[in-house]
């Protein structure tokens, strides 16, 4: 199984988060639901590129063999009753979500960090699935989109790691997958039971929370302080604004200065939670360093203590996931 190291995977981390969510997009449509060839209208990009187009992708008929390229996209394809299709799962790093964490271990686990094009190929999927930004020719990609179809293997770009994303982009990619798979009954289930959370997370929002500013550092060694302004993360940032929660480094592209988090002092501050992987630093190891921080001690965040970890899938994992994160970030926020 391929490995990478802590560190690796977070500088390949932070790579990517700026090129996950740049597509010029329309939204998905899906062409002769229900029959054979069916066509849902998906994305690629050029090699190397930020720029997301619309590419149709046909299906004769249902997948038998998907290689997903991350744990929240893998545990997506099991709420739907997919597991026996699922031949490896890539980045099984992150929070594990219980309903289907036995289901989920019995997968094929190809490697804890994001898996190469040659370790997606060897596992002989007819689909390649999941996170927008891993469709590259790298180390780290598991071959663009244009690349895996030349070879007669269809893909599936999540409609959530693409640019305007929103929560709603959650549904349609379970419509889309329902279609695909003819899963619609689990499909609809399913995609019940998250409206229902949703709806449920944003009523108690609306009675116990009040609008906020946060910013979000990113580092993997707690004594530091990396910022990230999450610029173009759309998925991201509408779901902490689900919660009331506003980004106050959103606009700015590139670097951001320590200066600048000072000149903005955004009431929260969200750090990343490595629990999940070996060595990385705990949620109250990570917390703890933050508040201690001479170099940010003039924030309110920090004299009001409104420091919070949240796992990395829970962010940046573009999926269902994320609803779990802020419902637990909720909790801490208000206590309730």
């Amino acid at each position: 199984m391929k490995k990478v190291t802590y560190v690796g995977l977070i500088i390949t981390i932070v790579g990517l988060l700026s090129a996950c969510g740049t597509a010029d997009k329309k939204e998905t449509e899906v062409k002769n639901t229900g029959t054979y060839p069916l066509t849902i209208k998906n994305y690629t990009k050029a090699e190397g590129g930020t720029q997301w187009h619309e590419k149709d992708q046909v299906f004769d008929k249902a997948p038998e063999r998907i290689l997903a390229n991350t744990r929240p996209a893998a545990e997506l394809l099991l709420h739907l009753g997919l597991q026996e299709k699922i031949v490896g799962v890539g980045a099984v790093f992150g929070m594990a979500d219980p309903d289907v964490s036995s289901e989920f271990e019995q997968l094929n686990h190809l490697s804890d960090g994001y898996i190469s094009k040659e370790t997606a190929l060897s596992v002989d999927p007819d689909l390649v699935f999941g996170r927008g930004g891993l469709f590259e020719n790298e180390e780290w990609g598991n071959g663009t989109v244009d690349a895996i179809n030349e070879m007669g293997i269809s893909t599936y770009i999540q409609e959530t790691s693409t640019d305007k994303a929103t929560f709603d982009s959650v549904y349609k990619d379970i419509d889309n997958l329902g279609s695909i798979f003819e899963a619609k009954p689990a499909a609809d289930r399913f995609k019940k039971e998250l409206e229902t959370r949703e709806k449920t997370l944003k009523t108690k929002v609306d009675e116990v929370g009040t609008e906020q500013t946060f910013a979000l550092l990113f580092m993997s060694d707690p004594s530091e302080i990396s910022i990230y302004s999450a610029n173009g993360e759309s998925f991201f940032n509408s779901m902490v604004e689900m919660i009331k929660l506003d980004n106050v480094l959103r606009d700015i592209q590139g670097d951001v200065s320590l200066e600048t988090l000072i000149e903005k002092d955004p009431d929260v501050l969200i750090v990343p939670d490595w629990s999940t992987y070996q060595k990385g630093a705990k949620k109250n190891e990570m917390v703890e360093a933050v508040l201690l921080n001479q170099k940010l001690s003039s924030l309110k965040a920090i004299k009001n203590k409104q420091v919070y970890s949240v796992d990395y899938n829970y962010m940046f994992g573009y999926g269902y996931q994320s609803l779990t994160g802020m419902e637990l970030l909720v909790e801490e926020l208000y206590g309730n």
